[in-house]
């Protein structure tokens, strides 16, 4: 372990600190303010949704052809361009024009920048440039992930309570500018010199296919293991993004709500900590198979509870899910079709991911205004992880 952590420190510093920025263009933080932005626009869940998910897909569209770029221009440039664009999503959220275009634009703008980018460019990073501890690279990474989800809930609702909801965007803005750049410049220093490294390794192994995107999408793996690979975008995000509504269904509160995100970061974690040394150990194409196993058992909490602790019990699963799942996911597509055009290969897979978390939002808000409720919900979601770990399962069998 002291090997791992000592072999590139400073690329770890940069995926944990972007991947955690990268917080305030996730679902689980915008979604915080879902209330806040409906009143404002006068929309109802579904309408809301709809936008949300309009927003993203544009978001995932325009991202497979922006991620091929980062296996073209200098890892810096490309961080720094995609940090300066949430700072400046943030900063259009404070400033929140009440015209419904503009909440497209920002929301935009917060998914591609946010969700998008910088979470690709940070796992993207780890798994190139930690070839043999890619498991346990992508975790230290995602952690900053779940420090985030573990924090900034409790942070903006406390500034909410304090000031005012836009003001949480105005120092989120400004965090960007001031905390994470002058990291980014630090951590990646020496960037060219690893890069050439990384270029001198691919060169020697004469063995390793080069994957063109249009070989992918006509490659039947592709199919196979992509649907268990954005099972958990899609539910995680849906479940995420109606928060609000299935805590005012349970008769829970938004301030039980933003405590049970620490027990969320803390299993987030403890996934991250199991998930990296197995995909290290173990066959990732076999192992990734039980890791909707979790999120199955999350389901089943939500229908049959609804006391205090629950809640407690049903984030900590979630983010059990979401931690062991980064791994897994983040491993398995460099095991599939290699590394050199990884960038290309993970904004692919990651414009997938964000096409799925677009489309829950909206079809699960369609759900809840023609008043059907969390049993639907759940119950969709149990078909699509029966379906998706199936798929995978009955290809290993049959090799």
């Amino acid at each position: 372990m002291k090997a791992f952590f000592s072999f590139d420190p400073k690329l770890l510093l940069y995926g944990f600190t972007i991947i955690f920025f990268a917080s305030y263009g996730q679902t689980f933080f915008i979604s915080i303010f879902n209330a806040e932005i409906r009143n404002f626009y006068q929309l109802s869940n579904g309408e809301f949704g709809l936008v949300y998910a309009l927003s993203t897909l544009a978001s995932s569209f325009i991202l497979v052809w922006f991620a091929k770029l980062i296996d073209r221009i200098d890892l810096r440039i490309y961080s720094l361009i995609i940090s300066c664009g949430l700072a400046l999503a943030c900063f259009g959220m404070f400033l929140l024009i009440k015209h419904i275009f503009f909440l497209f634009l920002i929301i935009f703008t917060l998914r591609f920048f946010g969700q998008g980018a910088m979470v690709h460019a940070g796992e993207t990073s780890l798994a190139r440039y930690f070839d043999k501890d890619r498991g346990k690279a992508i975790s230290v990474g995602t952690i900053g992930g779940m420090l985030g989800v573990m924090a900034l809930p409790i942070l903006a609702v406390y500034i909410m309570n304090s000031l005012d909801w836009r003001t949480v965007w105005l120092i989120a803005s400004f965090s960007i500018l001031i905390i994470f750049i002058p990291m980014l410049i630090f951590s990646l220093h020496k960037q060219n010199i690893r890069h050439k490294k990384f270029i001198n390794i691919i060169k020697d192994d004469s063995g390793q296919k080069n994957w063109k995107i249009r070989e992918i999408i006509l490659d039947k793996k592709f199919y196979i293991y992509l649907p268990i690979s954005i099972a958990t975008p899609f539910i995680g995000t849906g479940l995420q993004f109606h928060q609000i509504f299935i805590i005012n269904q349970k008769g829970w509160t938004l301030d039980m709500l933003a405590q049970s995100f620490v027990s969320f970061g803390i299993f987030s974690i403890i996934g991250l900590i199991l998930g990296g040394p197995i995909i290290d150990k173990f066959d990732t194409k076999k192992t990734v198979i039980y890791s909707l196993l979790p999120l199955f058992i999350t389901i089943i909490v939500l229908i049959f509870f609804d006391n205090y602790i629950s809640i407690f019990i049903y984030m900590s699963l979630l983010g059990f899910t979401l931690g062991i799942g980064a791994p897994f996911i983040g491993a398995l597509w460099a095991e599939l079709y290699g590394l050199e055009n990884l960038g290309s290969i993970k904004g692919l897979l990651h414009a997938c991911m964000v096409f799925a978390s677009a489309l829950s939002p909206v079809i699960f808000g369609l759900i809840i205004d023609i008043g059907f409720g969390i049993l639907t919900i759940s119950i969709i979601s149990l078909l699509i992880i029966l379906i998706s770990t199936f798929l995978p399962l009955k290809y290993e069998n049959a090799k």
